[in-house]
């Protein structure tokens, strides 16, 4: 077999991923199959494992780039370093962060990431497997390395006093965005939500954004 160049070796991997990810759009990731794949891409199934062992193995270089469009770390960091900015400034603009991320993917890359949720408790161990087999560093694992310390030192430098632990408020809050993904996702993707509300991210984490001022004893105009 010939030696091919690196470039060709990418952009073939890339074309992979590509329609993986065309793929997940259309079926709920846990359901793709390698001959989705395979037919998506117009390779022979020779052609897909020249590139890659297996499903899984594609997946996680998928994710890998979907991280490259889904990111909002540059903007939370660009909050963070923000001087003069009140504790409840602070918490609107990250739930806007928030909110505008998940309004722009809404219908594409947050609804492969609500699929992959829902794989990883049917599929633990395979979940695990795809996620450690991605590159760089995800939102939410930097938002959960961020979050708690700057919560703290906002509500310290603030002098507030919170109702509750803020390790349990950091609880509540990504529970919280896990619902408002959800339901989100099922209002506008399939058509129905909870209790048949019509979710929009942007009025949903206003609403979480007062909530989180108010849990830490901020004051909400």
């Amino acid at each position: 077999m010939p030696k091919v160049s690196e470039e060709y070796f990418e952009n073939k991997k890339k074309l992979i991923t590509e329609a993986t990810y065309n793929v997940c759009l259309r079926k709920p990731v846990g359901m793709v199959t390698m001959t989705d794949v395979i037919e998506e891409t117009g390779l022979s199934q020779g052609g897909i494992y020249r590139f890659y062992k297996n499903l899984d193995e594609i997946l996680s270089d998928m994710i890998t780039r979907m991280r490259v469009d889904y990111n909002f770390v540059d903007s939370m960091e660009s909050v963070m370093k923000t001087e003069g900015l009140s504790f409840e400034e602070v918490t609107y603009k990250i739930c806007d962060i928030l909110a505008d991320v998940m309004e722009k993917h809404l219908m594409d890359i947050q609804k492969i990431n609500f699929d992959l949720t829902v794989l990883a408790i049917n599929e633990p161990e395979r979940a695990d497997a795809i996620i450690k087999g991605t590159k760089g560093r995800g939102n939410f694992e930097y938002l959960a390395s961020v979050l708690m310390p700057m919560l703290v030192e906002a509500c310290q430098k603030n002098k507030l006093k919170p109702v509750a632990e803020p390790e349990d408020i950091l609880k509540y809050i990504s529970a919280s965005y896990t619902g408002i993904e959800m339901s989100s996702i099922l209002s506008a993707c399939y058509g129905h939500g909870k209790m048949n509300v019509d979710c929009k991210p942007k009025e949903m984490f206003n609403v979480l954004a007062k909530t989180i001022i108010l849990l830490f004893g901020g004051e909400v105009k």
